[in-house]
């Protein structure tokens, strides 16, 4: 028998009006099965449901199934609260329907929206008391943190607890599991999802004592967490306990929690660390000392600075064809080759480029020769304790600023040179002062630029009154070059402190300035108060979004990204996304566009998709603000997907769009090799042809050298990154490309980039901090990971001389001997005469071809034989040594073998893949299989200092020395040979650095040095 299809609920809907109380209860039991069919039909009829649901003539049963009805029925019609609120009344009956088939869609939405709405009611609840909560919705909840620790759903169950304010729960998970990781997880999740300030502390204050006191024997691998969540917590009465609790037994891991909080702790908080600390016993004196010293800051600079100088691996033939082919007389070329030698040799101290082009270098003026002079800021970034010998030449006299014209450009370019050596190092009050002194004496505004512009840098986040105060009354001037410069200056000494005070009072001068430069620099000094201060910032952020002048609200969207950076808000960014399409300003659309990047730089993989429609968007600027947005939050990562959105972006029609994708393609490829990215060899090619070409727009040429400059960064030895190597945001950096953004207005503030350099190394120390030698291994092949191959001189006069012009009667004489020889040949009945000829053939076509290889351009048979066996060889891994590059990728890829003399107290990298490569040798693979909790930790630094256990202390070890620095930079690469009269009379002659050693205080960096600047 056929069944036939039923084609109305009519006839059931008739029994809900009988009198008789079993037809109604038939009616609902057969109507709930009809609902998605003939929905629309019975909601005719809702009300007689809702009164049958509510009726006391019903037993309990039906009335729970006339509340399931409704609540179908409201789920049906869009109406979800209302479903949701008939289904809480529906009590065992909806139980009844989560277990049915095909029911998952409707009990899906109801119970998440009972989670929503269970969320709501306990975020407005200030007491977190449950009164006012609906019991049969808090049974709901309880029963799906039930199910989820049934099923080992944990990190689910922990969601919805620290979204609606359940810490018991947390408790409870970690009461039965006892997995530390699960409170890792709990800590990123709350730190990188956008909770308010108030409630993230509370849960951080919630997991700290949770943590199980850490061990070397374990080699905890909370120690991350652990070093993140006390950074971000900024209280150094909650470290001190922990230190002392290691000493003296577990010293090591001390030292190693000390260089952990170094990387990401803010200077105020670090000197409140060292401030708190016992003097400690006899036994323990010691200990304590070396760990007041760590947090001082400047042990760590000092090994990246020697890491960077002895791993220099700037090809120098880059940076020489770019100076070539670029007309040094024309100011934008001249800053683009000085802006690109800055930062290939950023921290390596090597100056040799500038000391083999004296001439080039003489051609600067006026804010050119500023910025060549402040490039020295950035080769000798963190060599503070050499900084005013290295800059003495170029800084004011005691007598005063110097009466030589153009001589004021150099002495304000070495006064911000002066604060980016001491950037994030720690050297405290002797060079605030004297900027401060310089600033207030001098009396020209490049000097002054210059002064307020180091001050900023120097004291960045130490919220000091005096020099905030000295800031103002420069900016009280109202010269436009200075009071700018003051203007975000003021920014960054009181970073992050959300004063309101300094917010009224340069808000209130920028809206009375006519300079527009001033009020740019006060827009973007108000972004920098408000820095990781969330909703703390609305106001300030809606005051700034809704003002007038478009340069302030230009300044309202840094305040935005700043004060909610790397927490990728969803409502940031969706405000971001409406300016970017909306606003009037082309500026601040731009800027709003860039400004994602540090919302979401912790989840890159999500920019490309985000930004994809705005890169085709008619308006340039909302184009070349996506390049940067991808450059920023992809920096480091070489994300294929960000590349294939910029490579067209390259062939654009607006030259300043190509100049932003050439500037992001640097930094997403940067430490990137040709085996793990298919873009970086032709990407370099690129950046050649296009700075060699000189029909090319200069802005392009100008993004090119920087994007040169970008890939290379740091003698090829630092990544970009704005996150630090505990997974905590990275202030500088972030402060650093901020800056860096600015340089669309003035080209000087682009040496800030180089506060977003993070140095990728393994440095193991023993317990004296000493550096010994050993060698870890890295389970991967070595090309993938390798430095790139020395660029090869164009070879012009080959080309040239293989283009020469035969005759055809000549050719076919050629044909005829040749055909004649072979015919003789085999009359002979030889072997030798064909060889014979055959090597003849050769010489001739090497004449011809000038390189050696035939003229018709195919290759030499010998070439394949050579090339083959050794890709088939290439091992599937390699030892390195000690304090070595170690790229941010590689690190899931370091293990220590176990028969090792040194071991870490640490992991290395809380990222792990299987020691056997893929055949492909991708290391992406590998690395999506991390935890979801430590994603974004591979985007992070290198793998950093490491304190090393030694297993066998008996036996002697060999050490690394530091003195004297055994580095020799790479400049014979381009055939310069270095002018004798600039070899350093106290040195050996193969050191090219200014840096001056302790035991020779008499050698003064060459004169030669200031002869350019001051004719």
């Amino acid at each position: 028998m056929v069944i036939r299809s039923q084609s109305s609920a009519a006839g059931v809907l008739a029994l809900l009006q009988e009198p008789d109380t079993v037809f109604k209860q038939h009616a609902l039991k057969g109507l709930i099965p009809l609902v998605p069919q003939f929905w629309a039909e019975i909601s005719e009829h809702i009300a007689l449901i809702e009164s049958l649901y509510e009726s006391d003539d019903l037993p309990k049963t039906a009335r729970h199934n006339a509340a399931l009805l409704a609540s179908k029925v409201y789920y049906f019609l869009g109406e979800y609260d209302e479903a949701l609120s008939f289904a809480l009344g529906a009590g065992s009956a909806f139980q009844a329907e989560a277990r049915a088939h095909g029911a998952g869609e409707y009990v899906e939405t109801v119970i998440s929206n009972a989670i929503d709405r269970y969320v709501t009611l306990r975020t407005e609840e200030p007491s977190g008391s449950s009164t006012k909560i609906d019991a049969r919705l808090q049974a709901i909840i309880e029963s799906i943190f039930d199910r989820c620790i049934e099923e080992g759903e944990y990190r689910q169950a922990i969601g919805i607890a620290l979204e609606s304010h359940r810490l018991d729960v947390v408790n409870r998970i970690y009461d039965l599991t006892h997995d530390v990781s699960l409170l890792s997880y709990t800590m990123e999740a709350v730190l990188d999802t956008g909770f308010s300030l108030s409630y993230r502390d509370q849960v951080l204050n919630f997991l700290l004592p949770l943590f199980p006191p850490p061990t070397s024997l374990s080699k905890s691998p909370h120690i991350h967490a652990l070093a993140r969540l006390l950074v971000t917590l900024n209280r150094p009465s909650l470290v001190v306990p922990l230190l002392t609790s290691l000493i003296p037994k577990e010293r090591l891991l001390a030292y190693q929690f000390a260089f952990d909080l170094v990387e990401g702790g803010a200077r105020e908080f670090l000197q409140g660390v060292k401030a708190d600390l016992p003097e400690g016993k006899d036994e323990t004196q010691d200990i304590y000392d070396k760990l007041r010293k760590i947090l001082d800051g400047q042990e760590s600079v000092k090994l990246y600075l020697e890491f960077l100088k002895r791993n220099n691996k700037v090809d120098m033939l880059i940076l020489k064809n770019t100076k070539e082919v670029l007309e040094a007389r024309t100011s934008i070329y001249h800053t683009a080759v000085t802006l690109q030698n800055a930062f290939m040799h950023a921290g390596t101290t090597s100056d040799v480029f500038l000391r083999e082009n004296l001439e080039w270098l003489g051609l600067a003026s006026n804010w050119a020769k500023f910025s060549t002079t402040a490039a020295l800021g950035v080769i000798h970034k963190g060599h503070f304790e050499e900084g005013m010998t290295i800059l003495g030449p170029y800084l004011p006299q005691a007598g005063g600023e110097s009466q030589i014209q153009g001589a004021a450009y150099s002495e304000g370019g070495a006064l911000y040179a002066l604060g980016l050596i001491n950037a994030g190092c720690g050297s405290g009050q002797p060079v605030e002062n004297y900027l401060r002194d310089t600033m207030k004496t001098a009396q020209g505004e490049v000097v002054q630029h210059g002064a307020a512009l180091g001050l900023g840098i120097s004291a960045m986040g130490g919220r000091s009154s005096d020099a905030y105060d000295d800031l103002k009354e420069t900016l009280f001037t109202d010269s436009a070059v200075a009071g700018e410069a003051a203007g975000y200056a003021m920014g960054l000494v009181m970073l992050g402190s959300a004063d309101q005070t300094s917010a009224e009072e340069m808000l209130t001068y920028a809206r009375e300035t006519q300079h527009e430069k001033i009020i740019r620099g006060l827009a973007m000094g108000l972004a920098f108060i408000f820095y990781g201060r969330q909703e703390e910032a609305d106001s300030t952020i809606t005051s700034l979004l809704t003002e007038k002048d478009p340069i302030l609200r230009y300044g309202g969207v840094y305040t935005l990204a700043l004060a909610y950076a790397g927490t990728s808000n969803n409502d940031a960014v969706r405000q971001l996304l409406h300016i970017a399409v909306s606003d009037t300003s082309d500026d601040v659309r731009r800027a709003a566009v860039t400004s994602l990047a540090f919302l979401l730089f912790k989840n890159p993989g999500q920019v490309p998709r985000i930004v994809q429609l705005l890169s085709e968007s008619y308006n340039p600027h909302v184009r070349c603000g996506a390049t940067l947005a991808l450059g920023i939050a992809c920096a480091g990562t070489g994300l294929q997907d960000a590349v294939e959105i910029l490579e067209p972006m390259t062939k654009d029609g607006v030259d300043f769009v190509r100049q932003g994708a050439f500037i992001a393609l640097g930094m997403i490829l940067v430490q990137q090799s040709e085996a793990s990215s298919p873009s970086m060899s032709s990407t370099r090619a690129l950046y050649t042809k296009v700075v060699s070409d000189k029909h090319e727009d200069p802005m392009a040429r100008f993004g090119a050298a920087i994007g040169q400059g970008l890939i290379d960064a740091g003698g090829r030895n630092v990544t970009i990154s704005l996150q630090s190597r505990a997974g905590s945001k990275n202030t500088n950096a972030i402060v650093g490309m901020t800056m860096f953004c600015q340089f669309w207005y003035w080209y000087p503030l682009a040496h800030c980039a180089c506060l977003a350099f993070e140095p990728t190394a393994i440095i193991g120390l023993n317990e004296d901090l000493k550096v010994p030698k050993f060698e870890f291994v890295s389970n991967a092949r070595p090309s993938l990971f390798a430095y790139p191959p020395p660029a090869t001189p164009p070879k012009r006069e080959t080309f040239a001389k293989a283009a020469t012009a035969v005759l055809s009667t000549t050719a076919k004489v050629k044909a005829r001997e040749k055909k004649k020889a072979a015919a003789d040949a085999d009359a002979m009945d030889t072997d030798e005469k064909p060889e014979q000829k055959k090597d003849g053939d050769v010489e001739m076509k090497g004449e011809e071809g000038f390189a050696g290889k035939p003229t018709d351009g195919s290759p030499s048979t010998n070439a394949p034989e050579d090339v083959k066996p050794k890709r088939k060889s290439e091992p599937s891994s390699e030892n390195v040594a000690n304090f070595s590059r170690v790229t941010p990728t590689q690190l899931a890829y370091i293990s220590f073998p176990p028969e090792g003399r040194y071991q870490p107290v640490r992991p290395v990298s809380l990222n792990t893949v299987p020691h056997k490569t893929s055949g492909k040798g991708n290391p992406n693979p590998g690395l999506r299989k991390a935890p979801s909790g430590v994603a974004s930790e591979r985007y992070a630094g290198g793998g950093g200092i490491l304190l090393m256990v030694d297993e066998r202390p008996d036996t002697e070890a060999e050490f690394i020395s530091f003195e004297p620095p055994v580095v020799e930079p790479a400049p014979t690469e381009n055939g310069h040979a270095q002018p004798q009269a600039l070899v350093h009379r106290a040195r050996p002659s193969r050191d090219f650095h200014i840096a001056l050693d302790e035991s020779s205080p008499d050698v003064d960096p060459p004169e030669s040095f200031e002869y350019p600047f001051d004719s």
